[in-house]
């Protein structure tokens, strides 16, 4: 970042901080603590110096390829600002595709499962947009639940989540719909992954072929999913005639399909049993 003169003003900041213009913005807004339109709309303002201080300590670190949701502590998905840290996977845009679907697929008073919660994006997103629901929201890792905890508590959601530690369902009861955002990424993959040096490894690498994870798991929810109920797990773009394979073995008589994201790329396993 260029040098800045003692009175620095939004515009000489931004101007200063090269290409990431975007990012910088984000960056700035949230250290000086207020939106980005009330940013852009007053580049005359000047900085105090102890927010300066801590921008240009943040933009270094983003520079080095730190994420920018980590360095602000929060990311917005499906309309909702979340809580993140470096013990959770950051929410991704293509993953709403899941919320979507599973939106159109829940049924008043629904038991929705979702497994590997991470930051309970997922979750909470579910909770909010339908609220006759209950949830139960599992996860691997105690740090990724305690961030699922505060975005539930963020959101005034958490009397109808109920957070569990546990791999994947077990110890759980029976649900009528099932979502999950396994890791899907092969291990060598998760390596070369940028952002893979910051985000925890085991919500990125699903083993030797990506499946690891997947597979276990619709080999074990044919016992956990009620009859007619749904299943919508998030997939790689490579993984389509796989999965679609694993799910008719553990799922015979079901609707097995698979929807693309915006992208065009293979995204959503939807499994829908028989009652």
């Amino acid at each position: 970042m260029a040098a800045l003169a003692p009175a620095a003003t939004v515009g000489s900041v931004l101007a200063a901080g090269g290409a990431d213009r975007n990012d910088l913005q984000v960056l700035l807004a949230h250290t000086i603590g207020v939106t980005r339109t009330k940013l852009l709309s007053n580049p005359q303002a000047q900085i105090h110096p102890a927010q300066l201080s801590c921008f240009k300590s943040a933009h270094l670190r983003l520079q080095a390829g730190e994420p920018l949701p980590y360095l602000i502590g929060e990311w917005e998905f499906f309309g909702a600002s979340f809580a993140v840290s470096p013990a959770v996977l950051i929410p991704r845009p293509e993953t709403e595709l899941l919320v979507e679907q599973a939106l159109q697929l829940l049924q008043p008073g629904a038991r929705v499962a979702d497994v590997g919660t991470g930051s309970g994006c997922i979750a909470v997103a579910l909770a909010l947009h339908n609220r006759s629901i209950t949830l139960t929201a599992s996860d691997a890792a105690v740090a990724a639940l305690q961030v699922a905890r505060a975005n539930a508590q963020r959101h005034a959601v958490s009397p109808r989540i109920q957070f569990v530690h546990t791999h994947l369902l077990r110890a759980l009861g029976e649900f009528d719909l099932i979502c999950a955002n396994l890791p899907y990424l092969t291990t060598q993959e998760a390596a070369e992954l940028a952002v893979g040096r910051h985000e925890p490894r085991l919500a990125l690498d699903g083993g030797a072929d990506g499946l690891q994870l997947i597979a276990e798991l619709l080999a074990t929810a044919p016992a956990h999913l009620a009859a007619g109920g749904a299943m919508c797990l998030e997939i790689g773009a490579a993984q389509k005639a796989a999965v679609c394979g694993l799910a008719a073995a553990a799922f015979p008589a079901a609707r097995v399909q698979v929807l693309p994201d915006l992208a065009g790329h293979d995204r959503l396993l939807v499994i829908q049993d028989s009652p």
